[in-house]
Parts: C-alpha cells; structure tokens; sequence
C-alpha cells in the first residue's frame, strides 16, 4: 500500500522529517503490519542525504517535494482497520485524504542487509507484456536483486486491473542502486523503518 503527498515547490521538508521523527515509532509495535517505510523525494536534491536520487527533473534529482510511505501488511483486515484509524484520519486532516493504492503481493526477500537501517527505497513500476507469465515474472522480479550488496528487503506486487509488477526495494546505501530508468523507477529517502512484523510475512525462498 501507498500514498503520496506532492506539497509546494518551496515547502519546507523538515516539517514533514519533524513529524516523522515525532510519531514514526507509534507504528513500530502496530499488530498487522509488515513494514511502513517512511518516505520522502525532496525537489531538486539527487541521491545523497537530501533526498532521492531518480526523478524526471532537469538536474537529475527529484521534481516535486512529496511524502510518500509505502507499506507491507500481513492481512488486508489490517491494512483497513490502519485506513479507518486515527493516525491516517490525523494524516488526512493535515494534508487532505490522499488516493491510497494497494497492490497484491507476491514476492518477499529479504537482503543480506536485512537487520542493518536502510537508507534509501526503490520502486519500480512495470507493464508485463501481453500473453506474460505472472508467475515467471514475479520470480525474475525478486531473482534480479536478492543478492545485491546493501540490499535490506525487496517485495513484488500485482496489480491486476492494469497488469502492472511493482518491486519495492529497501537499501542501506546513501544513494539508491538504479533499477530500470526514470520511466520505471522512482527512488526515495527513507527517514524511518518500523517493521513489527517483518519476519512473520511469508518470504519466498530461492530457487
């Protein structure tokens, strides 16, 4: 699941780092959550600590100010119970209810990197072709960066209305690996990691 709220070009951002820093722990015992990645792009930063290091903008760094978590659940009970509570009502409230999508997930590997705090995420967005193998392309999906130096977790989703496979990777790097181009990939700073129930998602195993 994620929701992504863009805010002006000269917002000042370490609103949104104050306010993760604030309440970012409240979800690190929350029952029925895999992970909540805390996410941010800064405008016009590229992949150090400012912000993130892929985006269509001129300068090679993100084009717009936005907060943008992204999270895994353990049931969709509890994804809709978290939607109808009050931290995402608080949320709503401060910035107006944003359009949330969810996926199907598929895929769960975690990286050599696994216990280390991640820094930066990637998420790649892809059509699979008409007459595609779902299957055979969520195994290639998680196949291509299970083993890459720095990697924390990396999570593939379906979602099957537009037949797009979404790979979500978290890693401990300062700047973001490159995974696809700036059509397919968006990468993000992370500023917080709760993960209460990370090791009770079902992971699939290599093959």
């Amino acid at each position: 699941m994620q929701y992504e709220i863009t805010l002006p070009a000269g917002y000042d951002m370490r609103i949104i780092r104050e306010r993760v820093a604030a309440k970012g722990h409240l979800l690190d015992r929350l029952p029925g959550l895999g992970l909540k990645a805390y996410l941010i792009r800064e405008r016009g930063h590229g992949g150090h600590a400012g912000g993130a290091p892929v985006g269509p903008g001129a300068d090679g760094g993100s084009p717009v100010n936005q907060y943008a978590p992204f999270y895994l659940w353990r049931s969709t009970e509890a994804m809709a119970g978290f939607l109808r509570g009050p931290g995402f009502a608080g949320l709503s409230a401060d910035f107006g209810r944003p359009p949330v999508r969810h996926w199907i997930g598929t895929g769960l590997r975690l990286g050599p990197d696994r216990e280390l705090t991640p820094r930066t995420a990637t998420r790649r967005t892809v059509r699979l072709a008409e007459g595609a193998d779902p299957d055979e392309a969520v195994a290639r999906a998680l196949a291509e960066l299970s083993d890459r130096p720095g990697l924390h977790s990396v999570a593939v989703a379906l979602d099957p209305y537009r037949w797009e496979l979404l790979r979500f990777a978290l890693w401990r790097q300062e700047t973001a690996p490159a995974d696809g181009d700036d059509t397919t990939c968006t990468a993000y700073r992370v500023l917080h990691l709760s993960r209460p129930e990370l090791d009770a998602l079902p992971a699939t195993e290599k093959d």
